[in-house]
């Protein structure tokens, strides 16, 4: 280099050494990547970012040098997540970072430390600091928002949309979202209701993926190349001969028997859950995890493990094991260490093997996340849930099956829960390679899932709607005209509104091709667009009669057939059995698509007809005397009656079907547009035809622009309309007086849960005034628990007396409420679930956890779970009852009676 270059290298190398982001790089003992640089240096400049990377990628890098800005600038920084797991995680890793005094931890339920500088909280949390107009907001200089792509979800997404609106413009805001297709367009939002931000999308793998496939005895490649394109050709061919066997005769005669197809095993076989994980361990592959849908099967495939002898760890890892676990368990008492299972996870985490799921007691699931982490635990059992962001990279990820159960029904994975699960393969730093495992299984096809694995990207769909809730505190703290204005900004409206102008490009094509049919079909003799109209109503009329006369004519057959007995001889019109028949029962108790006759046909057929057999009406055309001893299932029976049917029909005159006259021939309307077409001038056109074609073509394209127009009005303006019928709603019920909120909406305001009109209506009617604090517990869990079987015909155990008088109140004040949400074409309220009332009321009134989970038949993690959610409503309950009320101080009993035992020391969040 010269001289003047060296000089500007040194100055540049100068100005680096100055900036924030050289001091925060000394922090890490490795390099930054490029993206991370990139949306770092963005940050420094005073732009918001958009960070969209894979799983395991460092994204959270930038949310940790918001971090250290807002700290070297004397500002707060608030850190949220979707999950209580890891804000506790975040929480725990800030402290390590930053130092104890400087990191807060707000969950909802849990507030540690609230001062602080650095608070990680869940998002509802911020949500809820937002329209409270929180004092803990003052100062507030950057947010970041992890797993921001969250907002897609149906249940919660909203949340993420309201605190992006509301937060203060003052606030820079960081966004960390798993890859998806469409960042550029929430970017582009972003930009429009936060100021200037970047967008930063890297789709590179620091550690790179690996699919393979196990079938039998043998692990596969599913691609054949280095570009992840060309599908392994064995596997196809695995696959075509599975199908193979699946259609041979005597497979399928072994399957519906029940008995095993292949009584020698082919290569062709799914091996067993011990199996895999011995087979990931004798290839080195081992820490995994294997992702099975369902938390019995979690557990299932430990006990399988177990069972199998298998052994991950050694004497000095198993010793290590046990320490940290009864380090992080002494607060349990014994009385509920058997209870909870204790120690046969405590086995089955010294052998390395351990399950983790939604279930599980939250301690026990956070201590299986630490020893896996520390490489104490190899083999990890987990649902879904474990891939939303916690901290637990394992070398290889296992996918049993390719389908999971999303509440409804049973679903095809899509790509992009396929790229969030194998995302957690390959730690960073540790392996030179991740590896997605996927188990060969019945009806596996290769084809699809390269697909998954190809496809490394998914959209991000809002899911906004406005709340009740939200009404109230948008309406008292703007008016309602703001308020629907800054519901217009919405990613939902965003999103609707670029659809629309894709639709109305769409519209001014179609008029440009609309002009030119006009052009096409003008005739020098008339107006050929209404002659084409006056054909096309003469074919809709001769349509709508057509469809008349079938009515008329199924009604008519129907009705003839509710007239028939038992041996009647009938001349069945069409079907497989047509020709004559005897009746040997009519089958008019046949259930709701009527008649239903059982007839002997010439040729001995016994059948039971339906009503498509008889297209026109069927009249009995002789009788025929049927023996008592006739039995349709006796061949002798048969053949005897039927030929005494042949010997009576050879002396009956077989009627023809009577025509019935058509609806057509007597409409008035038919020969009035029959006869102003005849009249038309067009109609003596020698182009005529010709014409007329052009015209179909220039009405199809008009009714098409028609549909099209009209979805553009749905969806202009979606999400203020429906705003505006909340809004109604709650002028109905009194909640607001136009921009005014009154006293019981500004209750409404303080109530944030799913159903927060329901519990601000049984306030306000008084229905929990008498309760004891483990009646008002009962009461509250219907307002939050949701059974995982809605479907369930079983009536739920609930406590008697002014309990079921309360709860049976609340489902009537439901019922009011959801009668009115139809009035105004809304559907918010689910109904209140009873079915945690009994062990909601057992828990606050003392039993013990043997007792109550003994009762309940439920997970501890699930019970502590819903106990927790209850203790949020409680909470609400108590900040929203009025001062005359004795509801809050029943509340906050009831809270203390429940925020004991599993549930205090069940974890920090």
């Amino acid at each position: 280099m010269s001289p003047a270059e060296h000089y500007a290298a040194a100055r540049r190398r100068a100005a680096d050494e100055r900036t924030s982001l050289h001091a925060f790089r000394e922090q890490y003992p490795f390099g930054l990547d490029a993206f991370q640089v990139e949306a770092c240096r963005a940050l420094e400049a005073g732009k918001g970012v958009l960070v969209a990377a894979p799983t395991g990628s460092g994204k959270t890098v930038v949310g940790e040098f918001a971090v250290h800005l807002a700290l070297e600038q004397g500002r707060k920084c608030f850190y949220t997540t979707p999950i209580k797991a890891l804000s506790n995680q975040k929480f725990a890793d800030f402290q390590k970072l930053y130092g104890a005094a400087n990191v807060g931890l707000l969950t909802g339920d849990n507030s540690v430390n609230a001062d602080a500088p650095v608070i990680v909280m869940t998002t509802e949390v911020l949500r809820n600091m937002l329209y409270a107009s929180s004092n803990a907001l003052a100062g507030l200089g950057y947010v970041v928002m992890d797993e921001v792509h969250y907002l897609s979800d149906r249940f919660r997404g909203a949340v993420w949309e309201e605190v992006i609106i509301h937060l203060p413009e003052s606030v820079t805001l960081v966004s960390l979202s798993a890859t998806v297709s469409n960042a550029e367009e929430f970017g582009d939002w972003l930009g429009t209701v936060r100021g200037d931000t970047e967008v930063v999308v890297s789709e590179h793998r620091p550690v790179p993926l690996w699919q393979h496939v196990i079938a039998g005895n043998r692990t596969y490649d599913l691609f054949t190349d280095e570009n992840h394109t060309e599908v392994n050709p064995d596997l196809v061919r695995l696959g075509r001969m599975d199908s193979e066997r699946a259609g041979r005769p005597q497979d399928r005669y072994r399957r519906n028997r029940g008995q095993e197809t292949r009584p020698v095993r082919s290569r062709i076989w799914t091996p067993s859950r011990a199996e895999v994980i011995d087979r990931l361990d004798a290839e080195g592959l081992l820490p995994a995890i294997t992702f099975i849908f369902s938390r019995k099967g979690c557990e299932a495939a430990v006990q399988q493990c177990l069972h199998a002898g298998l052994r991950l760890n050694g004497d000095a890892e198993r010793a290590e094991v046990r320490t940290i676990v009864e380090a992080r368990t002494t607060g349990i008492p014994d009385e509920d260490r058997h209870v909870l299972g204790y120690h046969s996870w405590l086995d089955a985490l010294q052998r390395g093997i351990a399950a983790h799921h939604a279930g599980m007691l939250p301690t026990f699931k956070e201590v299986v996340e630490e020893l896996f982490v520390k490489g104490l635990v190899k083999a990890v059992f987990a649902t879904e849930t474990l891939a939303l962001g916690i901290n637990m990279p394992a070398r290889s990820v296992v996918l049993e099956k390719l389908v999971k159960w999303n509440g409804e029904t049973h679903a095809d994975l899509t790509a992009g829960e396929y790229t969030q699960l194998t995302g957690r393969a390959g730690r960073r730093g540790i392996d030179i390679e991740g590896h997605a495992v996927v188990l060969w299984h019945q009806g596996f096809d290769a084809a699809h899932l390269a697909g998954l694995a190809g496809t490394r990207t998914y959209p991000l769909r809002s899911s906004f709607k406005p709340s009740y809730n939200m009404a109230v505190n948008l309406v008292g703290q703007v008016g309602r005209h703001r308020s629907r204005e800054l519901l217009e900004t919405s990613f939902a409206q965003f999103q609707a509104d670029r659809s629309v102008v894709g639709l109305t490009r769409q519209v001014q094509r179609n008029e440009e091709g609309l002009a030119g049919y006009r052009e096409a079909m003008t005739c020098h003799l008339g107006d050929f667009a209404e002659y084409g109209s006056l054909r096309r109503a003469l074919k809709d009329r001769e349509t709508e009669l057509a469809r008349e006369g079938a009515v008329q004519r199924r009604a008519a057959a129907a009705a003839s057939l509710e007239k028939l007995k038992s041996g009647d001889i009938i001349m069945v019109p069409t079907g497989k059995y047509a020709g004559l028949a005897v009746v040997l029962d009519p089958g008019t108790d046949q259930g709701p698509e009527g008649p239903r006759p059982f007839v002997l046909t010439v040729d001995r057929q016994a059948r039971r007809l339906a009503g498509i057999d008889f297209p026109v009406p069927v009249e009995a055309i002789d009788r025929l005397r049927i023996p008592r001893s006739f039995n349709a299932r006796n061949p002798q029976s048969r053949r005897d009656l039927a030929s005494s049917l042949r010997t009576k029909a050879g002396h009956v005159d077989h009627p023809r079907g009577r025509k019935q006259r058509s609806p057509a021939a007597d409409d008035a309307e038919l020969a009035r547009l029959r006869q102003e077409i005849r009249q038309h001038p067009c109609h003596g056109c020698d182009d005529r035809e010709e014409h007329a074609r052009w015209a179909e073509r220039y009405h199809r394209l008009l009714r098409d622009t028609q549909v099209i127009e009209s979805r553009m009005k749905g969806r202009t303006h979606t999400i203020a309309r429906t705003f505006d019928r909340v809004c109604a709603m709650l002028t109905d019920l009194g909640y607001l007086a136009g921009d005014t909120v009154t006293e019981d909406g500004r209750r409404l305001a303080r109530i944030y849960a799913e159903l927060d009109l329901l519990t601000a209506e049984c306030l306000r009617e008084g229905l929990w005034e008498e309760l004891s604090p483990a009646e008002l517990a009962a009461c509250a869990s219907a307002l939050v628990y949701e059974s995982r079987q809605p479907d369930d015909a079983m009536s739920p155990k609930v406590p008697a007396g002014t309990t079921t008088s309360a709860l049976v109140d609340m489902v009537r004040l439901w019922g009011h409420l959801d009668a009115l949400e139809g009035q105004h074409h809304l559907d918010f309220l689910r109904e209140p679930d009873l079915g945690f009332a009994w062990t909601a009321y057992s828990w606050a009134s003392g039993m013990s956890l043997d007792a109550v989970l003994g009762d309940a038949d439920l997970p501890a993690g699930d019970f502590v779970r819903w106990i927790k959610q209850l203790v949020d409503v409680l909470g609400q309950i108590a900040a929203a009852a009025p001062d005359d009320s004795k509801v809050g101080g029943t509340a906050r009993k009831a809270i203390e009676g429940l925020r004991r035992g599993v549930v205090a020391y069940s974890s920090v969040g």
